[in-house]
């Protein structure tokens, strides 16, 4: 598999918030690649954000690319991974983001602290599956574990006793970093025997409160605190899948990832751990929800929010899985896609940044939808796909300065509706509210919260249900927006919001480095760049 300096999880990157760091890579693999900021703003720096073909081309094998990373508003956890179908799943490693050099976390410093990164595990090389997936257009495969810091844990046979082991001294209060690294998937995760008290998600810090387990959208990072006052022993940290997914399958990946929080000190050390009984079930659907309407932003002095109350743009989009029948003379076939209102994202053949930059045509179109073609009952039984998706490379243009409303919906197409994980890159939003069922603008706008929501990167789109995020495009440049599950992504689920120039420098896209990756259009860009210098 490929792995960063030889480790897995990649390495640990340690920042103040407000630092810049220069991460030069050098792709030794056999295809090519990018590296994203998961979470990091990057103002007016699209050129590092390490989206493929949307900021950049892949780094071609033997080459290499230097990465700026501008840490700006971000403080607690983010993580780092790669960007190019599913090379992600090895090329990873967690962003640990210290408060400014002489000031302190809004809580009473940690005696110490750990990174947990989830991630998914597969016995042969997954990447060349995907991209005989990519050909055919059929389902990816199923993980074969979970894992946590690269060990199944305990309850694999392949790992047992190689457990990941954190040693703890009783009496002590810690905090966790944890990132959900894995493909596809939302994870629950608890403690034998502890409590966690979230304090921070996507880089953002949170009102604290108390709970017996976490449930993270896939792609996103969370801070806990963890309280060691239990009789000294061993406890696993454990965790499972939250399967949303057409429940009359029941094939999906039902490991228990686990490591161990042992206590140091002398006591029983012949005996199994304990094992966390408040761990939620597969499709606890109620656990997932209630957990999320306890995140609500910090809204201190220190950490203020400032939620946009002038929408210039609203937008509402479908969340679908589709699919395009082929009729061959002797057989029908046919390929799996997932879309945004209707619309397939294929990616072109430069990437869209440079195009706009450099205002090339023939690269993407900008006529991304508002709405979806069609309205139904969208969270009805749908076993059919009547909607007839669209590949394209369309995107939507905002002005400098706007204030965006989004309603994400999800769609019950081919009775495939399942939790989607929203992200805007270059951009955090606010979540305002969710829930289950079609949208209703009259009912579902009175339980919106402009006082405290939780501002992130990284969102849950309910199964059958609706998501309403909120953020000012005041970051110019070009920025993927997608649902961060693999599987989805690689199908299409992706469109581009184009933010444009404001009135001054200071509001506008830095100009490019002189190394930026090179496409197999290059040369006709160059050409055309010649063609009308003349």
């Amino acid at each position: 598999m490929l792995v960063v300096n030889g480790q897995f999880p990649g390495p640990t990157i340690y920042v103040h918030k407000g630092d810049t760091v220069f991460v030069n890579v050098h792709n030794h693999g056999d295809s090519g690649l990018t590296v994203h900021w998961h979470g990091v703003k990057q103002p007016r720096n699209p050129w590092s954000d390490g989206s493929a073909y949307i900021t950049q081309c892949p780094i071609e094998p033997g080459h290499n690319f230097t990465y700026e990373v501008v840490f700006s508003e971000e403080e607690g956890t983010l993580w780092w991974h790669a960007n190019s179908d599913w090379t992600r799943n090895t090329v990873h490693g967690a962003i640990v983001i210290y408060p400014p050099h002489g000031f302190s976390y809004p809580f009473p410093t940690p005696a110490g602290e750990q990174i947990l990164i989830l991630g998914t595990w597969f016995t042969y090389d997954v990447n060349k599956v995907i991209k005989e997936i990519l050909r055919t257009g059929k389902d990816v495969p199923v993980s074969d574990a979970y894992i946590i810091n690269g060990q199944p844990g305990d309850f694999c046979a392949c790992s047992k006793e190689m457990a990941y082991r954190w040693q703890v001294d009783y009496g002590k209060t810690y905090l966790i970093r944890l990132v959900n690294a894995l493909m596809n998937e939302e994870f629950f995760f608890a403690i034998a025997g502890h409590d966690l008290i979230v304090v921070g998600i996507d880089g953002s810090y949170l009102k604290p409160f108390t709970t017996s387990y976490v449930m993270l959208s896939n792609g996103q990072t969370m801070d806990v605190l963890v309280k060691t006052n239990r009789s000294p022993g061993r406890y696993y940290m454990a965790g499972r899948q939250y399967y949303t997914d057409n429940l009359f399958f029941t094939g999906y990946d039902k490991t228990n990832a686990s490591a161990i929080l042992e206590y140091r000190g002398k006591y029983d050390r012949l005996s199994s751990p304990f094992f966390p009984e408040k761990l939620p079930s597969y499709t606890d659907y109620d656990s997932a929800t209630q957990f999320r309407k306890r995140l609500k932003s910090l809204a201190s002095k220190e950490h203020p929010i400032d939620v946009p109350r002038n929408v210039t743009t609203q937008m509402y989009i479908t969340a679908s899985m589709d699919k395009i029948v082929h009729n061959f003379s002797a057989y029908m076939d046919y390929t799996l896609l997932s879309s945004l209102n209707n619309i397939s994202w294929v990616n072109p053949s430069t990437d869209v940044l440079q195009a706009y930059y450099r205002n090339l045509s023939g690269f993407y179109t900008l006529d991304f939808p508002d709405e979806p073609p069609y309205y139904f009952d969208f969270v009805a039984d749908l076993r059919d796909d009547s909607t007839h998706p669209l590949k394209g490379t369309k995107v939507k243009v905002l002005e400098y300065g706007e204030e965006v409303e989004i309603v994400f919906q999800s769609t019950n197409l081919l009775n495939a509706s399942d939790e989607h994980s929203m992200y805007i890159h270059g951009h955090k939003f606010y979540v305002l509210g969710e829930g289950y069922g079609n949208f209703n603008s009259t009912r579902d706008t009175e339980t919106y919260n402009l006082v405290d929501p939780p501002y992130l990167s990284t969102a849950s789109l309910p199964v059958k249900g609706w998501l309403t995020i909120r953020f000012k495009a005041n970051n110019p440049g070009v920025w993927a927006m997608h649902c961060q599950e693999g599987r989805h992504l690689i199908w299409g689920m992706n469109t581009v919001l184009i933010v444009k120039n404001g009135s001054n420098p200071e509001t506008s896209i830095r100009t490019p480095p002189p190394n930026m990756p090179s496409c197999a259009s290059y040369p006709s860009i160059h050409k055309a760049l010649e063609v009308s210098a003349e």
